[in-house]
């Protein structure tokens, strides 16, 4: 990790886009760009994260005029080395406060990325960047999980998540505080490797305050970009908020 790039330095951008993780199978990577197309409208897109560019680069593929934040030089690089990556604009800093010239129809959070952000102020923060960066009736969509506190009894603070024989990844919780690690335990080459990525879990009807702080209101709430409708049971949500027009 270098301090520039927060916790995505270049040892986690190099292994970062991994053909096996779900997030990037084809078929979730269309089903994402499909509705974020659609919700541009033919306006401009922000992604907030955008990172090795999953989801920008395909997105911008379908006609979309996308530009990204980005805390870290060592993700957007490897986004930058992908074929038609270096047209995508990029401001380097944090999404929270980072402005960009213009306005846009679009602005996106994807894959827990809102989480990033570890502390409710800046978070809130997010939120009132993201209406300052929307053309009146434009959209903000966050994807996002529901934490997994039904999996902790009494007692207990850790959720594992992976295991194989070389590699264990496993999230810690403190409900207090709405804290949370994901962590990773990795044996190469017969070394072990340890890594932490802190994370602060937000619920959806607090996300829905801090769009109203921010003055955006609730669209549309869905399990996932399939649009099943979001349940008790759900394991994570895609919400839409939107910009008044008047």
């Amino acid at each position: 990790m270098t301090h520039d790039d927060g916790y995505f330095g270049e040892d986690v951008a190099a292994r970062y886009d991994d053909p096996s993780s779900p997030m990037f199978q084809l078929d979730v990577v269309t089903a994402t760009v499909d509705v974020l197309a659609e919700l541009a409208g033919g306006g401009r897109a922000l992604e907030l994260g955008v990172g090795t560019g999953r989801v920008a680069v395909p997105l911008a593929r379908r006609g979309v005029a996308v530009h990204g934040i980005d805390l870290s030089r060592a993700m957007v690089a490897r986004m930058r080395a992908k074929p038609g990556g270096d047209a995508i604009g990029v401001t380097i800093g944090d999404f929270a406060t980072t402005r960009v010239d213009g306005t846009f129809s679009l602005v996106y959070l994807v894959f827990n990325t809102i989480m990033n952000l570890t502390a409710q102020e800046a978070q809130v923060a997010c939120f009132r960047n993201v209406a300052d960066h929307l053309e009146p009736g434009g959209r903000f969509v966050v994807e996002v999980m529901i934490p997994d506190l039904r999996k902790l009894p009494a007692g207990q603070n850790v959720v594992p998540f992976h295991t194989s024989p070389t590699r264990w990844a496993f999230d810690l919780y403190d409900v207090a505080t709405q804290t949370m690690s994901s962590n990773y335990v990795e044996v190469v080459d017969g070394r072990g490797r340890y890594r932490s990525i802190p994370f602060r879990y937000v619920w959806p009807a607090e996300l829905d305050l801090m769009a109203r702080l921010a003055g955006l209101r609730l669209h549309e709430r869905w399990d996932g970009w399939a649009r099943d409708p979001f349940t008790s049971d759900s394991a994570q949500h895609v919400s839409i908020w939107e910009k008044p027009t008047g």
